[in-house]
Formats: C-alpha cells, sequence, structure tokens
C-alpha cells in the first residue's frame, strides 16, 4: 500500500507540474524547477511511509512519465 501512495503521489504530482512546465522556454531556471519540484515531496514521504529503497527507480520512472503526460495534456 505505501509503495502505490508513493507512486501516486509521484506520478500525479509531476502530471500538474508537466503542465505547468510547458509555459516556460527549455532550459531556464524556472524549467529546470519544475523538473526538479517534486523531490522535495516524494523523497520525505517514501521515508516516512518506511517504502524499501528498491522501489526508487519506479518513483523515478513515474515522476518522469507524469512530466510527459503533463507535457502532452497540455501540448494538444
Amino acid at each position: 500500500m505505501n509503495i502505490l501512495t508513493v507512486s501516486a503521489v509521484a506520478l500525479s504530482v509531476n502530471i500538474f507540474l508537466g503542465i505547468w512546465r510547458i509555459k516556460y522556454r527549455k532550459f531556464t531556471f524556472k524549467w529546470w524547477l519544475l523538473i526538479h519540484a517534486s523531490i522535495p515531496l516524494i523523497i520525505p514521504l517514501r521515508i516516512w511511509l518506511h517504502t524499501p529503497a528498491v522501489w526508487i527507480p519506479l518513483f523515478i520512472g513515474l515522476a518522469v512519465a507524469g512530466q510527459f503526460i503533463g507535457n502532452k495534456i497540455c501540448s494538444k
């Protein structure tokens, strides 16, 4: 259950950030900040819920997928 919680947060937060990121030019400070903005939320959540470190690649993948999905939602 903890893995699903962190996974859902990683994906949903990054979809929102991906939508917001499309408004900024690539490689600017705000663009970079929006890509990394979910990290201070996901890491403490993972530690607080005692999620094993073996699941970190899944959370990173979901964060990247969320950014991609958010970008595609806003592009259309």
